[in-house]
């Protein structure tokens, strides 16, 4: 079939003959689909049941390999074995680690509102002392550290997207601005277009000349979620990076097991420079007496029983994978030959990024919906909502089936179909 823009009036008259009866099939259908958010499926949380997860401690294994007792209080920055899991898992040295709560977001949350009102290693003065602060936002991006910064009340400042991570020119001339103070990164499989950020953009981000207390928030949630593990990817260790790069700092890395174990009951854990692990612990002490040992304790247990962090991982992507193939192939097959849409094959993470033709993303959106397959608002992936293209759409495919997502996918691609040629004929 032709390229759409190269089909003549008649054609895609009949084309949309064709579409539209297919979509008065999906109204009468009557569909409740939703890809709205990157959840664990039902049957990744019950492979985590089944292996234990929930009775892998006994009445009396309350204490850690130091001797503390995970029932008390104590252990601010976290047991010791949780804290060497996430080091092995990072690569970093488990002093500059701390382990708190299940919410990888809410350490995001708190280490914003921490340089808000303390200063930050390399100023005199915080954040908010300094007036309206900016933050850099690689987009498409992850819709919930946008809506954290604006809510905290900074400026955001979009930063397109390469294939091999933010677009360092552009990243690099803003960061002169000493307002600049903050930055957003999802390294590896970025949300939502699965981009793996390249050893030179790593290298650049650590070298890169800013304001002292600049701050790269780098939410490394993916590291582990390898599509094929036999074929992981990887990204440099950038603590070690910016360290070498004479800007120690410029890091603040996170990471959690939230779709690994429990989303609603998971670890979270952040690494730093030792001055900023400092820092964040000069507020921390008055903040919490200490987090939930005994959920660490519980984790350091299975992951110990089931063969450690990878060997879970495996088991999530045998679940995963045929998911994701399944958006894609359904969009290979629908939508390669049209000229309508692109998109990357995704090696791991829990989205896939689409970019259709400028105009088309809001109306194909609001057309899935009216036909009960629920996708994230158009826009959702740039700062303030707002996509100037209106083309990104993202897909989340690791909550519903494969058989409800083969529909879903069905009905998306016939409504990318009918929306583009409807727009045609209107123009």
């Amino acid at each position: 079939m032709a390229v759409y823009s190269e089909m003549n009036l008649d054609d895609l008259k009949y084309e949309y003959r064709k579409l539209k009866a297919r979509d008065d099939q999906f109204k009468q259908a009557a569909y409740h689909l939703d890809m709205t958010r990157g959840k664990p499926s039902p049957e990744q949380l019950d492979m985590i049941s089944s292996l234990g997860f929930n009775d892998c401690l006994t009445a009396e294994d309350c204490h850690s390999a130091s001797g503390s007792d995970c029932r008390n209080y104590g252990d601010l920055y976290g047991i010791q074995d949780a804290r060497e899991l996430f080091a092995h898992w990072l690569k970093v040295p488990a002093d500059q680690v701390m382990v708190e709560g299940s919410s990888s977001l809410n350490l995001m949350y708190d280490t914003f509102v921490r340089a808000l009102l303390f200063p930050l290693p390399g100023a005199k003065q915080s954040w908010a002392q300094q007036g309206t602060i900016k933050v850099l936002c690689p987009a498409p991006g992850y819709d919930r550290h946008f809506a954290l910064a604006e809510k905290l009340g900074a400026t955001l400042i979009t930063v397109p997207m390469t294939d091999d991570g933010p677009d360092m020119a552009v990243v690099e001339e803003l960061v002169q601005d000493p307002q600049v103070k903050a930055m957003f990164c999802v390294p590896l499989y970025s949300n939502p277009d699965a981009i793996i950020y390249s050893e030179a953009t790593c290298r650049r981000l650590a070298a890169m000349e800013t304001a002292g207390d600049f701050r790269i928030i780098w939410d490394n949630a993916y590291s582990k979620h390898h599509l094929d593990p036999a074929q992981p990817h990887f990204i440099p260790e950038v603590l070690s990076l910016a360290k070498a790069a004479g800007h120690p700092n410029r890091f603040i890395e996170f990471a959690s097991t939230s779709k690994i174990t429990y989303a609603g009951g998971g670890l979270a854990a952040l690494a730093a420079s030792p001055e900023d692990f400092a820092w964040i612990g000069s507020s921390l002490k008055f903040q919490t007496i200490g987090p939930d040992k005994m959920n660490q304790l519980r984790h350091v247990r299975f992951f110990a029983a089931n063969g450690g962090v990878d060997a879970i991982m495996a088991r999530h992507a045998a679940i995963l994978k045929p998911k994701f193939d399944t958006v894609v192939n359904r969009m290979e097959e629908d939508l390669s030959h049209t000229g309508l849409a692109a998109w990357q094959k995704p090696y791991g993470g829990y989205f896939v990024g689409v970019h259709l033709q400028p105009g088309l993303a809001s109306a194909v959106v609001a057309h899935c919906k009216a036909l009960g397959v629920a996708l994230t608002p158009a826009g959702a992936t740039y700062p303030y909502g707002r996509d100037p293209e209106d083309s990104s759409v993202r897909i989340s495919p690791s909550f519903p089936s494969v058989a409800d997502l083969e529909t879903a996918m069905t009905v998306f691609t016939n409504s990318v179909k009918l929306c583009a040629i409807e727009k045609i004929l209107n123009q």
